[in-house]
């Protein structure tokens, strides 16, 4: 298991993108993220709150060693709770509505909700047989956009 940086710095481990809602996320090795829209090609990406959703690396294997789900499902990957940035090394649970993170010295994200409601076993649910998204992800809107890849620093400000 990755470990957390005891300054909060992490890094891009994952980008996933999808065309349709409902779907695990593909993952690509870059991705242009758009100002007050999220990810360019993503079908979540749009002038809303929930730009970018982003769910750590860590929280991923926490689910990948947990015995009920394991009988299930061998291993989860990044992009198979929908989020758009699987983050490595950076605690998100310490972020805050409002916190802003930095992704590769220039791209801004501001965190605009933490966790989200799961509505009657959402399609992740119902594929994997569980949903970490609504306690363990968070949501942003992208403040400044630009090009980010895969291993890109993510600091928070």
């Amino acid at each position: 298991m990755a470990n957390l940086n005891e300054n909060n710095k992490g890094q891009v481990f994952s980008i996933n993108i999808s065309a349709k809602k409902g779907v695990s996320k593909t993952g690509v090795k870059t991705a242009n993220l758009i100002e007050n829209f999220g990810i360019e090609s993503d079908v979540h990406s749009g002038n809303t709150h929930r730009q970018i959703s982003l769910l750590s690396w860590e929280s991923i294997e926490k689910q990948n060693t947990c015995h009920k789900h394991k009988k299930k499902n061998p291993a989860f990957k990044p992009g198979d709770f929908a989020e758009n940035i699987t983050t490595c090394g950076i605690n998100l649970a310490n972020l805050k509505v409002g916190d802003k993170l930095t992704i590769n010295n220039s791209v801004i994200l501001e965190i605009s909700q933490i966790g989200k409601e799961c509505h009657d076993y959402c399609e992740i649910f119902k594929k994997v047989g569980s949903c970490i998204m609504p306690k363990e992800g968070i949501f942003a809107k992208v403040i400044k956009g630009g090009q980010i890849s895969v291993n890109d620093p993510i600091t928070p400000d």
